[in-house]
């Protein structure tokens, strides 16, 4: 499999999990200080900033490494 493939499927991956838990959250699945909240906001940042590399997206990379920042400070705080 190709380095532009993977980089595809970690897009889209990305996308899915950010929609998944914004999607879970707003049904009140979830709560915003849950850690799979958390968890699934942080890697689906990731996977949308190895597209965004991969395809040399400013400011996609830019949001998603500010999604990735706060995904980390609301992960550790629904862990204390």
């Amino acid at each position: 499999m190709t380095k532009r493939r993977l980089a595809e499927i970690a897009g889209w991956y990305g996308i899915l999990a950010i929609l998944a838990a914004y999607g879970l959250v707003s049904l009140g699945v979830l709560t915003a200080d849950h850690s799979v909240y958390q968890l699934l906001n942080l890697t689906g940042a990731l996977g949308v900033i190895i597209v965004s590399v991969a395809r040399k997206v400013t400011q996609t990379l830019v949001l998603n490494i500010a999604w990735v920042l706060i995904a980390i400070v609301g992960l550790v705080r629904s862990l204390s």
